[in-house]
């Protein structure tokens, strides 16, 4: 899985959009089936020119889908409007469906990659409980937690996949400001890269050509241990989430 994903929800120019990302240096691109673009990345992929094998495509599956039945229709859904062979990663997108249907979904999803429709099989937006409902089945753990994660809610006890990474433009904390201004970085490129070195798999998304190839020009620079120090004060637990991150529900 490449290290930086490009995240398209509500971006309802997704073609376009997501063949700027290739071209910005993208590889790795994050859907969900209530996105409701999963056609256009599938798009996407093909006019871009680039071998799919190069490509890592991401989907998910809602909780009102959830459930061993509808998991199962609902992959072979997302192939037909993808027009693809395989998915790369497939998640359970949240876990507002209670244990026995999560456990279902996850079971589905078991089956389908052992059936060759998935590569990888993950959860979005789980805490630990949720994630030791599986362990306690004895099943293979996911591969990937994907959750709302920045400096201003680092989400501690959780390995995650990060969505929200540029906290939707929020560069105003001085730690993040000091850190562009040092570096000579845009400010956004602060958080992306703090997210990398601290081993999380951050999904910035933008509609915007400029922003997108800002958002993957984090390579070239790295941050000191004074500013990860600053970045990771920044943390406010529950209180900086921006996003809907159900992490908690039952």
């Amino acid at each position: 899985m490449p290290r930086l994903g490009f995240g398209v929800y509500q971006n309802y120019d997704m073609t376009a959009s997501t063949l700027e990302a290739f071209a910005a240096g993208y590889r790795h691109v994050d859907s969900a089936q209530v996105y409701r673009n999963e056609a256009d990345v599938g798009a996407a992929v093909r006019a871009s020119g680039i071998p799919r094998a190069e490509l890592f495509i991401t989907t998910k599956c809602v909780s009102k889908t959830h459930g061993y039945d509808s998991t199962i229709a609902g992959v072979d859904a997302s192939l037909a409007r993808m027009q693809f062979e395989y998915i790369d990663l497939f998640l359970i997108h949240d876990p507002f469906s209670g244990t026995a249907r999560r456990l279902e979904t996850f079971r589905a999803l078991l089956d389908a990659q052992a059936a060759g429709k998935i590569r990888t099989v993950g959860v979005s937006n789980y805490n630990v409980k949720h994630l030791e409902e599986i362990r306690a089945k004895g099943w293979p753990m996911p591969a990937v937690n994907q959750v709302e994660l920045h400096p201003l809610f680092q989400q501690r006890p959780i390995v995650v996949q990060a969505y929200c990474p540029i906290i939707r433009g929020r560069m105003d904390a001085p730690a993040i400001q000091a850190a562009a201004a040092k570096h000579a970085r845009d400010p956004a490129q602060v958080p992306i890269r703090w997210s990398l070195q601290r081993g999380f798999v951050p999904l910035p998304k933008s509609a915007t050509p400029a922003c997108n190839r800002s958002n993957a020009q984090v390579y070239d620079f790295a941050l000191d241990a004074g500013d990860m120090a600053a970045l990771d004060a920044l943390d406010l637990g529950k209180a900086g989430g921006i996003s809907w991150s159900p992490v908690d529900a039952d």
